[in-house]
C-alpha cells in the first residue's frame, strides 16, 4: 500500500519493523509532507480573518502550493523506498561469469545513482518550501505562528535526513567525481537551509512580541 493510503499508525509500525523499507528517506518524505500540511494550515487560519484581507490572495496561493508539495513529498517517500529496493535487488544478481559480474556492477551503480537522485530531489523541495514556511510564520495569523515555525523545523529536518541518504548512496558510486558533485549539492542546500531556519526562528520570535 502506498504511503498516502496508509493510516499513520500502520505506516510507523512498518517503519519501526526490521524491514529495510520504508527507511530514513521515506521518513524524510513524510516529515516534509507534514511540514507542508502545517503551512497550508496557517494559510487556512489566515484566509477570511479580519485584518488579513490584503493577504487573502497570497494565503490562497500559499495553501495551493503547500498542498501540491505535500502530495509530491508523499510520492517521493514511496519512490525512495522503491529506489532502495532496486539497490538491494542489484546486489542479488548472479556473478558467476565475467559478463554477469560486469552487468551486476553496472546495475549496482545505476541503482546507487537513482537512490541518490530521489532524496536529492526531496531535499531540494524541502529547502525551497522553507521559504514559504518563513512567509507563513512572518505574515500568517499570529496565533498560528508556532505552526509556521513547526513547518520550517520539520522541513529542515526532512532536508537533512534526505541529504544523509544522498551521501550514503553517493559513497557507493565508483565515479568519485559524480559522487563529489552530489556531496557538493548537499553542502549548498545545507547552507541555504541553515539560513532559512534562522530566518524562520527570527520571524517566530518577532510574532511573540507583536
Amino acid at each position: 500500500m502506498s504511503t498516502p493510503d496508509q493510516p499513520i499508525g500502520s505506516w510507523l509500525q512498518e517503519l519501526a519493523s526490521a524491514l529495510p523499507t520504508p527507511g530514513g528517506g521515506a521518513a524524510a518524505g513524510v516529515a516534509a509532507a507534514t511540514g507542508a500540511a502545517l503551512i497550508a494550515m496557517v494559510g487556512h487560519l489566515t484566509i477570511g480573518k479580519k485584518g488579513f484581507e490584503d493577504l487573502d490572495a497570497r494565503m490562497r496561493a500559499m495553501v495551493q502550493t503547500a498542498d501540491e508539495e505535500r502530495e509530491a513529498f508523499l510520492a517521493l517517500a514511496d519512490e525512495d523506498a522503491r529506489a532502495f529496493e532496486s539497490v538491494m535487488a542489484s546486489f542479488k544478481l548472479p556473478k558467476e561469469t565475467d559478463e554477469e559480474r560486469n552487468a551486476r556492477t553496472l546495475k549496482i551503480q545505476e541503482a546507487y545513482e537513482a537512490a541518490a537522485a530521489v532524496p536529492l530531489e526531496l531535499s531540494k523541495r524541502a529547502v525551497h518550501l522553507m521559504e514559504l514556511a518563513e512567509d507563513a510564520t512572518a505574515m500568517g495569523n499570529p496565533h498560528a505562528a508556532s505552526d509556521g515555525y513547526s513547518a520550517g523545523t520539520l522541513l529542515f529536518a526532512a532536508a537533512l535526513a534526505a541529504m544523509a541518504n544522498v551521501r550514503i548512496n553517493a559513497a557507493g558510486l565508483k565515479d568519485e567525481a559524480r559522487g563529489q558533485v552530489l556531496v557538493d549539492e548537499c553542502d549548498t542546500l545545507r547552507e541555504r537551509a541553515d539560513v532559512l531556519l534562522h530566518q524562520i526562528e527570527e520571524a517566530f520570535l518577532i510574532r511573540l512580541v507583536t
